[in-house]
């Protein structure tokens, strides 16, 4: 598949951002600059800085060169966290929002992760993340119904469900595993999002278990574009990487 320009300059011009070529408060270089060095058209250079623009990562200001505002959200792996907790630890002010809470039959995904009998119900629940006023993911969730009671009476603004599980009925997240890839937002993700239909989204899903390995839920976050970075750190120590030397094509 053939990469439109505009989007090879805008990954171009986020690597410079995220090396520290452009520091935060730094102006990038002029439209008739950035044209040059790609051999580009202003119109070409203007939509690639729009995606930046959408993402946060630069500012928009008419008629004046765009400032970076930021380099990147870096999530890691190494720790079970909460998307709260997460933005407390990195400094972020983080607000979400009930938009849907729903009892209704699990699907066979949902049972099979959730190690739920055919015919079970889970709570079907939609929540719309927030970092520093802006819209940057969505999050739906299956919930297994011995926890459901729970989510259920959580205030609509309520900032974590897990640290509120965890104080309210002592349910605690011991386990967590990851799944990744990208998706297109779809018509409710474009609207709520504020990015367009068919824009990329990254995707997490995640099964979340207690101490004795029993699943709490099953998510699925669509986060935009730009909006955070996962970290996936691993060392030979703790994954030891093998070879067979007979095995080697030289």
């Amino acid at each position: 598949m053939v990469t439109a320009l505009y989007m090879e300059i805008a990954e171009e011009i986020r690597r410079s951002i995220l090396s520290g070529e452009y520091p935060v408060g730094a102006r990038l270089p002029s439209e008739s600059d950035l044209a040059d060095r790609w051999s580009a058209s202003r119109g070409t250079v203007r939509q690639a800085v729009a995606l930046l623009t959408s993402e946060g990562i630069v500012g928009s200001r008419q008629g004046a060169r765009r400032i970076v505002l930021r380099r990147e959200r870096r999530h890691s792996f190494a720790e079970l966290h909460s998307f709260a907790q997460w933005a407390r630890t990195m400094g972020y002010r983080s607000a979400s929002r009930f938009l849907h809470r729903e009892r209704r039959r699990a699907t066979p995904e949902e049972a099979r992760r959730l190690a739920l009998p055919q015919g079970a119900t889970v709570l079907d629940v939609l929540r719309l993340r927030c970092l520093d006023d802006e819209p940057v993911m969505l999050e739906r969730t299956a919930y297994a119904e011995w926890v459901a009671p729970t989510v259920e009476s959580l205030p609509v603004d309520c900032a974590s469900i897990m640290d509120s599980m965890a104080e309210d009925a002592g349910i605690v997240a011991h386990y967590g595993e990851h799944l990744i890839d990208a998706v297109p937002a779809g018509s409710d993700d474009a609207r709520l999002l504020r990015v367009r239909r068919g824009s990329p989204l990254l995707r997490q899903r995640h099964l979340t278990s207690n101490q004795d390995g029993r699943p709490i839920e099953w998510t699925e976050d669509r986060y935009r574009a730009g909006s955070v970075t996962f970290n996936v750190s691993n060392s030979v120590g703790t994954a030891p990487l093998v070879r067979d030397p007979g095995s080697l094509l030289t």
